[in-house]
């Protein structure tokens, strides 16, 4: 088989890697890709939102199964393109990826299909949206609608803070035409979860669980950012949870879109929050995470291609999926600046004296220059670790991390310590 992954970050680059395994696949091809991907795919110099260009590519080249990993193309859609030329694409519809594309429609999908979700406002008028804050309270959440790469969700604590918020999305324009329209949600309490399933129209299939550090400091600190680290499996998530879960999220969601005429097939994430009056769904994605996907796939025993192909093929309920029971970890690190700006072109040191400790470094934002490998994004390198439970992964893991070297970089050092409270 021949295959093509779109993307160019460590999700991506564990995409690939996953994929690689599989003893179906002949060649792979990595649009555009970056300097760790290249290692185990072609990579072609072709940017994820270019649909043309990547349709034109995968006639020309004969691609057996594309893979999308980020959410933009996507909501374009990619997937109608593909299919409307007999291609097969794994991922959803662009009417189906409107459930991350737009806040608004997600929480009234939630809404109208009785789906644990915080209570909700959806504003485009400033008056509006701050006359409402009197009714969700404070602290609470603000959203700019649609797609902000992981940065439109603010987490006021002051009525000032949520106002300015509000403001900055609707009258400043701070997240352009992803803020045509504000959430303004109830701040809800507890911990958060990630559960990512993989789902053919019919059938929905959680993978094991996960939980991603969004701030970029130690302790929950400071702004939030596209991921700086995750772990599997999430010790909170029980059972218990995901006999809720499964039925009242997941299948009730499955089940919705097809109510919609809008029929989910892919990748379904749903980032949770576990509170004292049971969980609650705080936004759905439409493709896999980042980073809980470096942290979740090297737990994977199936083939991926075998999962992926039975998803596009509507034969999802075949599938047996086996995990291994080893715990995962990944730590992100990134560039000085980072989440507002990121420093480029600074050489990185120690990737191979880190994967020489057992770990999977995961590139992001890389790229070589001159025969040497350099910072070119927020998040450069996801470094990932097996063990036998989650404190051998997180020792394993910044064993790796120590290894690296690039100026200025940053990273957590409390990656996974949640899970061991």
């Amino acid at each position: 088989m021949k295959v093509l992954v779109i993307g160019s970050g460590g999700r991506e680059h564990a995409l690939v890697w996953k994929l690689g395994q599989s003893a179906k696949v002949d060649k792979i091809y990595c649009a555009p890709g970056n300097a760790g991907i290249a290692e185990l795919a072609e990579c072609v110099a072709i940017g994820a939102e270019k649909l043309d260009e990547l349709l034109a590519f995968a006639l020309e080249k004969e691609i057996d199964l594309t893979v999308v990993g980020p959410e933009v193309p996507l909501t374009l859609g990619i997937v109608d393109l593909f299919q409307s030329k007999g291609l097969k694409i794994f991922g959803p519809t662009k009417a189906a990826a409107e459930i991350e594309g737009s806040k608004a429609f997600s929480k009234d999908l939630m809404a109208k299909y009785n789906i644990p979700t915080a209570k909700y406002g959806t504003f485009t008028a400033v008056d509006e949206a701050k006359a409402y804050l009197a009714e969700v309270g404070i602290p609470c959440v603000v959203k700019a609608d649609g797609l902000a790469a992981g940065k439109g969700v603010l987490i006021c604590e002051t009525q000032a803070e949520a106002e300015a918020a509000i403001e900055d999305i609707l009258i400043d324009n701070k997240f352009g035409d992803a803020g045509c329209r504000v959430v303004v949600e109830e701040f809800l309490t507890g911990q958060e979860v990630s559960i990512l399933a993989f789902a053919d129209g019919k059938t929905v299939v959680p993978m094991v669980s996960a939980q991603d550090h969004k701030r970029i400091f130690d302790g929950d600190q400071g702004l939030n950012t596209g991921g700086m680290g995750a772990y599997s499996p999430a010790p909170i998530y029980t059972e218990e949870v995901n006999a809720i879960v499964v039925p009242q999220v997941l299948e009730a969601t499955i089940a919705a879109m097809n109510e919609e005429n809008r029929s989910f097939s892919g990748i379904l994430y749903a980032g949770l929050m576990l509170t004292p009056t049971g969980p609650k769904v705080l936004e759905f994605n439409a493709r896999f995470g980042d980073p809980e996907t470096q942290a979740v796939l090297p737990r994977l025993e199936t083939d991926l291609v075998d999962i992926m192909l039975a998803v596009v093929e509507g034969r999802l309920a075949e599938m047996d999926i086996v995990w291994k029971e080893e715990a995962a970890v990944t730590v992100v690190m990134a560039s000085g600046g980072y989440p507002e700006t990121s420093e480029k072109g600074q050489v990185i040191t120690g990737i191979e004296e880190a994967a020489a400790k057992g770990t999977i470094v995961f590139h992001a934002g890389t790229k070589e220059s001159d025969g040497k490998i350099v910072t070119n994004g927020g998040r450069v390198l996801a470094v990932s670790a097996l063990g036998e439970n989650i404190a051998a992964a997180i020792e394993k893991a910044y064993e790796g991390v120590k290894e690296i070297s690039f100026a200025n970089m940053q990273y957590r050092t409390d990656i996974g310590k949640k899970a061991l409270m």
